[in-house]
């Protein structure tokens, strides 16, 4: 695709999917340190030991925010704003060493008007073992294709022909000079 999609491009059941990305200590360390959330689940190795999952995860909320980040070039919208966010499901943890990415399914269409629509979309964050680590529904406002884009609303052939020469600057013939 040359860029990114309008909504009038989107059928009910496109689907993409991102490219990889493995999730490291300095990632959960840092998310730790911005957020403020240093809940021992996720920084102390000796702590997480003694929990059923053996050694630290990663917060939910940082693959959250890794599904979004992912998400926004599988595929690449004309977006114009983030509506919400609902079902959102937390099914395995997310593990340091862990490659996901994200699969993304248009699951409704809304056209609010001829610039733009409501998109539903099915967003799943699926580890390197095929696991769908978390999943739910993202909706967002998308532009649709500018009426100067569209193909039904091109001038004609002719049309354009005839703007061009009242638009175009008279040609000095051969030998003559343009004043600067």
């Amino acid at each position: 695709m040359s860029g990114p999609l309008y909504f009038d491009e989107l059928q009910v059941g496109d689907s993409w999917e991102s490219r990889g990305r493995t999730i490291t200590e300095a990632d959960v360390v840092n998310f730790a340190g911005m957020t403020g959330d240093f809940d021992p689940l996720h920084v102390d190795h000796e702590f997480a030991k003694e929990t059923p999952f053996g050694r630290p995860i990663a917060h939910g909320l940082l693959g959250l925010s890794l599904l979004a980040g992912l998400s926004s070039t599988a595929p690449s919208m004309h977006t114009k704003a983030f509506l919400g966010i609902s079902q959102w499901q937390f099914l395995h943890p997310l593990l340091i060493g862990d490659t996901v990415r994200v699969r993304t399914t248009v699951t409704a269409l809304n056209s609010k008007n001829r610039r733009q629509g409501r998109v539903t979309w099915q967003r799943q964050l699926v580890n390197q073992a095929g696991e769908v680590v978390q999943q739910g529904e993202f909706e967002t406002m998308v532009a649709a294709t500018p009426l100067r884009l569209r193909r039904n609303d091109e001038p004609s052939v002719a049309q354009r022909q005839s703007d061009d020469k009242r638009a175009a600057p008279a040609t000095p013939s051969a030998g003559q000079r343009r004043s600067a």
